[in-house]
Order: structure tokens, then sequence, then C-alpha cells
């Protein structure tokens, strides 16, 4: 007998939407994957590696993972070397900085994700090597922890799910890893012509896009002729196929990109942006890089008044980890139940949010 397959996508929407007027009156939380997980989590430091490839250069890790904490253990920020949780393992992958790391691991760990951030790297006044050592950092990171148990924790990590996120400077990284590519001749024209530019940027942004540390001939040295050499003018992937969605907020590398190296992303992207960002300016890089990337599976929410320095706020940052969450344990962990937390039906109705590009209507 065949069956009939019974959508009930109808159902599941109005429930949603029922969740989220009470949510309104305060009888629930919007944001449900803000608050912690099912477990604990636990941080480890000390693992160390060296890059010969690139001169002997340190790469450097601190992990975030599910842990089995006891029922007596003090409230911390930290949870040094806690007992690894195998219950679940082995769990997805999440690939950034230390310093996002640091805002975001504890919380995903909590969710059931390992989280590495390669120490170290920060932001910068000008664009300059860290444009190529990052992502290459990261892309190794991943190639040790895939390739050896880290010591006490062994066969907790799934290397073949893995996502990568970043705010700011970090964002760049995620997006090179999602596969954008560098466009220098986009990239110099841009710089060309950017005071005829209107709106015209700021000078700050123009020397961070432009002014790069040595230029771009120290930097193409530094990224070599198999990153450099290609037949279209474009830098070749900085990435690995096992990193699977990436997540950039407050984005920025809009004029690195250019329009040719936004189309060759080709993974789920989901972005976060300010609408009142003022140093990487919503219109100048947000918005571009959404509409630009070539994965048409790619999503945007605005943050309504938020501005660049929203990371130090607690309630978007609250919010971004329930986002972060959502789209992970969707495309990482395969919790179908979590797409709706990142869709349009479900973000327009959140309060100041907006679905996609913010027209100030």
């Amino acid at each position: 007998m065949k069956l009939r397959k019974v959508s009930f996508a109808p159902i599941f929407t109005f429930l949603v939407l029922v969740s989220l007027t009470l949510s309104s009156c305060g009888q629930s939380n919007p944001f449900p994957l803000s608050e912690p997980g099912s477990y604990d989590f636990g941080t480890r430091q000390g693992y160390e590696f060296i890059d010969t490839n690139r001169g002997d250069r340190p790469v450097n890790i601190t992990v975030w993972y599910p842990a089995k904490l006891p029922k007596d253990a003090p409230p911390s920020d930290y949870n040094f070397d806690a007992p690894p949780d195998l219950s679940g393992a082995p769990y997805p992958l999440i690939l950034s900085s230390s310093k996002v790391g640091s805002i975001f691991g504890p919380h995903l760990a909590s969710h059931g994700f390992v989280y590495v951030g390669v120490n170290g790297q920060d932001s910068a006044y000008y664009g300059g090597p860290w444009l190529v050592d990052y992502p290459l950092d990261i892309v190794f990171a991943l190639n040790q922890v895939a390739s050896q148990p880290l010591e006490g924790l062994e066969g907790m990590i799934d290397a073949s799910r893995t996502g990568a996120m970043g705010y700011s400077f970090d964002s760049f990284t995620s997006l090179v890893l999602g596969s954008a590519r560098m466009d220098p001749e986009f990239t110099l024209q841009q710089c060309a012509e950017a005071a005829t530019i209107s709106p015209a940027p700021s000078k700050v942004f123009i020397d961070y896009n432009c002014k790069l540390t040595g230029g771009w001939e120290a930097l193409a040295t530094r990224a070599g002729p198999a990153i450099t050499t290609s037949d279209d003018g474009l830098w070749q992937p900085m990435t690995d196929g096992r990193i699977l969605a990436v997540m950039p907020m407050a984005p920025e590398g809009a004029w690195l990109f250019g329009e040719r190296g936004l189309a060759s992303v080709d993974r789920p992207v989901l972005i976060i942006g300010a609408s009142e960002d003022e140093n990487n300016y919503y219109n100048l890089e947000a918005v571009p890089i959404f509409e630009r990337l070539g994965t048409p599976d790619k999503s945007m929410i605005t943050f309504l008044g938020e501005d660049h320095m929203m990371i130090y706020s607690d309630e978007p940052v609250e919010k971004m980890k329930h986002f972060a969450a959502a789209f992970f344990g969707y495309y990482l962990q395969g919790q179908e139940k979590y797409q709706k937390y990142f869709s349009e039906d479900v973000v327009n109705r959140l309060e100041n949010m907006a679905w996609g590009v913010y027209k100030g209507e």
C-alpha cells in the first residue's frame, strides 16, 4: 500500500507564530537557544602546533567542549580541564579566533559542539599579512584536530561536520573559509576611485582597505603563487571542504572580495548585520556582501538600532548565540526544527529585527 505524504508545514508555522505571540506577552522566550544547552562545558588550552610549510609558524588553540561537571562544582566562566562528556560524541566542530571563541565557545559547547579558537588573532587598523595568515591558521588547525586526537579530548570531534564563524575582522576570515576569493584588481580599482564615491566612505574605511601593510605585493608574497595564480585573476580559495556552513557577523571584506570573489561562496551562510554599524558601514559591507554571495542558501538578519560595538552588549550577544546555535544546529547537527529560528516568518516578528537587507522602512 502506498502511503500518502501529509504536509504538516501549515500547522507547524501556526504553532511557531503562536509561540512568538505568547513570547511578546512575556510568556515565553523568543530566543530559546540563547539559554545554555543540555551539556556543561569545559575549556582546555596548551595545544600548540607548528606549521612547517609556513616558516615554522606557531598555531596555538583554545578548545571549548561538552563536559561533565560534578554536581557541586562552583560556577565558572572557564571550567578549565573539566572531564569531557562523551555521551553525544563525536560532536561537530566550530572554528574561529579565540577572541570570538571566548564569547561563543562555552555556549555552543553546551549545545553539543566542540569549538576551536586560534589564539593571537585580533583586529588591526590596516589590512595586511593577517588577511592570509588568519584563514590559513584556521585551516591548519582544522587539519591538526582532524588528523590526531587532542590529548584529553579523544573521540570528541567530528571534523567532517565543521562550521566557521567570526565577528568584524574574524568575519572576513569566516567568509574566506566559506570560499570567498580575494580580487586584487577590484580592490585596487575601488581604492583608486574612492574619492569619487558618493556618499564618500570615511578615511578610516578607505585606509583599512587600501593602505595594506606592505601593499599588495607584500601580501601576494605572503600568500605565495599557489594561492595568487589563477586563470580568472582571483586568488585561489583558502578553505577546506569539511567546512559546511559559515556565519559572518558585522561582516567586512566587500572591497577585498568584490562581486566575483563573493560569487565564489558555495555553502550556506548566515550574516548578522547591525543597521547602525559605524565601523564596517552596513551599506558598504553587510549589504553588498550579502547581495553578492554566490550561494543560493544564504540568509541575513539585521539587528535594528545596533552598531558595531553590539558585541560588547549582553542582549545582542545573547541573540547572536541563539542564532548561532540554530544555524549550526540545523546544518551540522541535522536539527530540522531549528530552521524556524532563522526563517523570514519568525525573524520579521521579533522585536528590533529585520529579515535580509533593512531599508529603513
